[in-house]
């Protein structure tokens, strides 16, 4: 069965639903935090290992949890690790609550978009240096304190970036060395490098459901013991 939590530093906080009731409800209705917001995304693998999983987002309405769609989804090559202990460089996916504060495409928005939509244009790139003043944030120009090969390119990836929401990992108050540009976005050829990905049909709709107004999240957890969601 699968239990749910919130991790907060060293308390664990765990929902308190009756058994019986946990097995069927809606998962977001199982965890202990879900942002706030009307509208989440959760996306769960098998184990920490694994490399794919499912995504799901879900709408609030009448204090009732309902799925508004769902599509399979890729993880890191390392499978998934917990947010406030990742390394940079890792391949791994952090695990955790994050919001989701804008998206951006080298494509255009889908039709009916309501996130703020960042075009990528051969000037943008994502700091990824350590050493950076802009480290984990979207650049434009490259500044000279970031060094190209410590930042992504983001028009050369004209598959995975052709749609994409910022996961807020490591974004409000960075931490060097914890990693930079976790993004939902399309899927490459395979596993991610650290971001969640899914088919670009699924993106597109997950981008005319997405409305900031209503304060989504997305929640990145396993089935494997506890769906383990740290605030972050």
């Amino acid at each position: 069965m699968l239990r749910t939590a919130l991790v907060t530093g060293s308390l664990i906080v765990t929902s308190l639903l009756p058994q019986g009731f946990q097995s069927h409800a809606p998962l977001p209705a199982r965890l202990a935090d879900t942002g706030g917001g009307s509208q989440l995304i959760t996306a769960v693998a098998p184990a920490p290992g694994s490399t794919t999983g499912r995504l799901t987002w879900w709408d609030r309405r009448a204090g009732r949890w309902y799925e508004a769609g769902s599509a399979d989804a890729r993880f890191g090559a390392k499978g998934l690790t917990e947010g406030t202990a990742r390394t940079q460089g890792t391949s791994t996916t952090p695990t955790g609550l994050y919001e989701l504060p804008y998206a951006f495409g080298i494509r255009r928005a889908p039709a009916g978009t309501a996130y703020r939509y960042r075009p990528v244009t051969e000037g943008s790139w994502w700091c990824q240096d350590n050493a950076s003043a802009s480290y984990n944030r979207w650049v434009e120009p490259l500044p000279a304190d970031c060094a190209p090969g410590e930042a992504e390119h983001l028009v050369t990836y004209e598959r995975q970036y052709a749609h994409a929401l910022l996961i807020a990992f490591n974004y409000d108050r960075p931490v060097r060395g914890r990693g930079a540009g976790i993004f939902l976005h399309v899927n490459g050829k395979g596993a991610t490098a650290g971001c969640v990905s899914v088919p670009e049909r699924a993106m597109r709709q997950i981008l005319r459901w997405a409305d900031p107004r209503r304060a989504p999240h997305i929640a990145i957890g396993t089935e494997s013991g506890d769906l383990a969601v740290t605030r972050y």
